[in-house]
């Protein structure tokens, strides 16, 4: 089958497009294999091509976590999926056994991978995975906002929903609009009411992103956001900060905490480690919470989300799959505004 892999980690230059990739087959009774018809990129790509603490490869490494297509077949043991279905795809694999499954928090699972990093991805013709990872969508909703559609989207649900809590009338700070998770804590923000704040180093990215709702917007080049907010909130500061930059963000974040704020964090794509005050954080009653991906009910209102038509991801851009390599630099380069996305 056509893919886009690596064999080795480094560079973007390990990336190829391979048309002698074999065709995955079922492995489990409960397994299916999906047609996709388009993947898009995330920022673990990026971090899977260069190399991450403890993760192995094996040639040819499929490439992606997002993806869209049809059942192609399905595993003796499924009974609510038939071929033919237009499906999404979940990346977070979780073993279904350990405790945190059987209490129905599949990404807390002691096993918890995703496609792309721990297992073959969905920048290929054909993936297998279990059945409890895909759902079913409308077959008018089109392959790029599919494709474009779940990680972020249900990492930001999680992350704003659940673990946050954000309520109608909070201020939410969002860090570095333009992202695909940023984009969907922004809708989804917007959607329960709250007042959102968006920061950038790009007066385009701000300007699009208050076409989406944003009610407050910051460059941050060279601007103190902390001081900024504290500023415009007669120095209360917001109450909830959706944070996925990491190390270069943190200091502000903080500050722009107001007291019993909530910071959720559920990445770090300028850095893992960071400083904190705890003074400060008992002080002022902080929350600091984590967030990665989503359960299975967070999958299934995410889904719900999509055949509604709301929160429909922006895409910034669509390469084939044979020009991967330009959509990963558009990715590294961090031009985009919205999801990038590979046709299949």
């Amino acid at each position: 089958m056509r893919a886009l892999t690596i064999s080795a980690h480094g560079g973007l230059e390990r990336l190829e497009y391979r048309t002698d990739v074999p065709v995955p087959e079922l492995h489990a009774p409960a397994d299916v294999r999906v047609r996709l018809r388009a993947g898009a990129l995330n920022h673990l790509d990026l971090f899977v091509v260069s190399g991450l603490p403890g993760v192995m490869i094996t040639p040819l490494w499929v490439m992606g976590a997002d993806g869209v297509g049809e059942i192609e077949s399905v595993g003796s043991a499924v009974q609510d999926l038939a071929v033919g279905d237009r499906v999404i795809i979940n990346p977070g694999m979780s073993d279904r056994t350990c405790e945190y499954c059987l209490a129905g928090e599949q990404s807390l699972c002691v096993h918890f991978s995703l496609l792309g990093e721990h297992h073959p991805g969905t920048f290929g013709e054909y993936i297998v995975v279990p059945a409890s990872n895909v759902r079913r969508i409308p077959r008018d909703t089109p392959d790029d906002v599919a494709a474009a559609f779940t990680l972020a989207t249900l990492t930001a649900w999680r992350m704003v929903v659940t673990r946050a809590q954000v309520r109608p009338g909070d201020d939410v700070l969002i860090q570095g609009i333009g992202g695909g998770v940023a984009l969907a804590a922004l809708q989804i923000c917007k959607q329960l009411g709250a007042r959102v704040w968006v920061t950038s180093r790009s007066d385009e990215k701000l300007a699009r992103a208050r076409t989406l709702g944003a009610d407050e917007t910051i460059n941050v080049g060279g601007a103190d956001v902390a001081r900024e907010i504290r500023q415009r909130t007669n120095k209360r500061g917001v109450d909830v900060v959706v944070d996925s930059v990491g190390k270069a963000t943190w200091q502000q974040s903080v500050g722009a905490l107001a007291k019993g704020g909530r910071l959720v964090t559920c990445g770090a794509t300028t850095g893992p480690l960071v400083d904190i005050d705890v003074r400060r954080l008992f002080w002022n009653q902080w929350s600091i919470l984590g967030s990665t991906m989503g359960n299975d009910e967070e999958f299934d209102a995410v889904a719900a989300e999509l055949a509604a038509g709301r929160l429909l991801p922006p895409v910034d851009r669509v390469f084939p799959l044979s020009e991967g390599r330009a959509a990963f630099e558009r990715l590294q380069d961090a031009a985009q505004f919205g999801k990038i996305v590979l046709t299949i």
